[in-house]
């Protein structure tokens, strides 16, 4: 059986508010623990109107509270803008007040515009700013207890000290992601819903190349993909539709915009590379029915080598996306699915 997870980047549906997102978010996990997915991550996106999520560590420590059991992490921390040392002390106090429950998934994407990242990078003008692969060497001693005597920091320790350390994840979209993970010997999820080629390749040559670490002994790897489960393979098509929409728009140059209703999406005027741009950007994700989605899945686990998946969704009306989540943790058989 696929082992499943859930993705959410708190999007702003047309019509909503992004403290309304956030509440959603919040309900989405809690439905995703009862219906037996494995872990809930949120994303780090900055001035960016259609996405709420802009401090992952603060929404894990909500997210914690309104759960049990469930996993909660990062998806991911955005690390290029960040001291590697405070990321490690606060995802240590999210591990001391959830121990065993806490995942650190980092990345390098910018998360906004150039505006933003400059704001954000404010005090490290004059530095290096090329420092990813350092402080994913960094973050890993830090949450080890393993910086070594040769370090710049040596006897530097992350607190507050705790019996248990965050599993920590490097998100990406291409193989240069993937050989980085390897090399540092750290878990990998391939964000398909991002690039849609090239994702299995970039997971097998991870998983060829690792080097074991103080963290991690054996390779550990994930595709993350936007999923739409409905009733029909009609209806779930009509709610990819917000999606198709929403990707035609950010790849124009549009800012980050709410999530579009099908009504909307389906009345815009599409020129023909638009429609050419919906058909690849499909390949990012699984739409149809139950049965469809679950074969989809095997497919992309076969695909991929891989146990567990993680999907996120941009469907435009919060029932529908629960409805989709419900709808997929049943056809996948996740322990913990409602019956009736």
């Amino acid at each position: 059986m696929i082992r499943l997870s859930v993705l959410d980047q708190s999007p702003v549906s047309e019509g909503s508010s992004p403290a309304e997102a956030l509440a959603q978010t919040s309900l989405l996990a809690r439905e995703a623990e009862q219906l037996g997915y494995h872990r809930f991550w949120v994303s780090e996106h900055h001035a960016a109107s259609g996405l709420a999520g802009s401090s992952p560590e603060v929404l894990m420590a909500h997210l914690g509270a309104v759960t049990t059991k469930l996993r909660i992490g990062s998806g991911g921390v955005l690390l290029p803008h960040y001291s590697a040392y405070k990321v490690a002390e606060n995802f240590r106090v999210l591990e001391g007040l959830y121990p065993g429950r806490i995942d650190l998934g980092a990345g390098r994407a910018p998360g906004g515009g150039g505006l933003a990242t400059r704001a954000l990078q404010e005090n490290h003008q004059g530095r290096e700013l090329d420092r990813y692969e350092q402080q994913l060497q960094d973050l890993q001693g830090y949450l080890q207890d393993e910086t070594g005597p040769d370090h710049r920091f040596a006897g530097l320790l992350a607190s507050p000290a705790v019996d248990t350390a965050p599993e920590l994840w490097l998100l990406g979209s291409s193989k240069d992601s993937a050989a980085l993970a390897a090399k540092q010997g750290m878990g990998f999820v391939f964000a398909q819903f991002i690039n849609g080629d090239g994702g299995a390749e970039a997971v097998k040559a991870y998983v060829q190349s690792f080097r074991p670490s103080v963290a991690d002994s054996k390779p550990r790897a994930m595709v993350a993909v936007f999923a739409v489960c409905a009733e029909t393979a009609g209806e779930a098509d009509r709610l990819a539709s917000s999606i198709d929409l929403a990707l035609v728009l950010l790849e124009k140059g549009h800012a980050s915009t709410r999530t579009p209703s099908p009504e909307i999406a389906q009345s815009y005027k599409y020129a023909p590379f638009d429609l050419f741009r919906i058909q690849e950007n499909r390949r990012r994700m699984v739409v149809g029915t139950p049965a469809e989605v679950k074969s989809q899945l095997e497919v992309l686990a076969e695909s991929y080598q891989c146990e567990e998946i993680m999907v996120a969704s941009l469907i435009h009306s919060f029932p529908d996306k629960l409805k989709s989540l419900q709808l997929i943790a049943s056809a996948c058989g996740l322990q913990g699915v409602r019956q009736g």
